[in-house]
């Protein structure tokens, strides 16, 4: 964002939008449990085109890269995801986004491939059933090339 004026009107959009999500999707604010400072947002949404699917995501800020709260964005969304009656939520990441693809597989969401479906853009597609949350991805399926670095 370039300045306060301009996230101010975007949180005003972004409730707008809210208001006409069905459950359980949502946007919310990620507090670091320590000292609750705000460090970035959550959203489970529903995928263009259709609205069938349902996406799980995060933006953090990068001081706060490297410190497992990915990680615990993506448990928390899945487990509310899945306490509200979804069987499974994707994750689409840019092929060049490996720390954010790495992050996904560690809390076992298995690649399910490439697509243009949401979009319109190139993506790789991560998937989480119910009865894979607690699974490690890395015995899960990997992308094309991946390796562990």
């Amino acid at each position: 964002m370039s300045d306060l004026a301009a996230m101010r009107l975007l949180l005003q959009q972004w409730i707008a939008e809210d208001s006409r999500i069905a459950a359980p999707g949502g946007r919310w604010a990620v507090q670091r449990a320590a000292d609750r400072r705000v460090i970035g947002g959550a959203v489970l949404l529903p995928l263009p085109p259709g609205n069938e699917d349902w996406e799980m995501g995060w933006q953090l800020h990068p001081d706060e890269w490297g410190h497992d709260y990915a990680e615990e964005c993506t448990f928390a969304l899945a487990s509310w995801a899945f306490a509200h009656g979804l069987d499974e939520v994707f994750t689409v990441v840019r092929p060049g986004n490996t720390r954010t693809a790495a992050a996904v597989r560690r809390n076992g969401m298995h690649w399910v491939g490439e697509t243009r479906k949401y979009f319109d853009l190139d993506l790789q597609v991560f998937r989480l059933r119910a009865g894979d949350l607690d699974r490690a991805a890395h015995e899960g399926h990997q992308p094309p090339g991946y390796t562990d670095t």
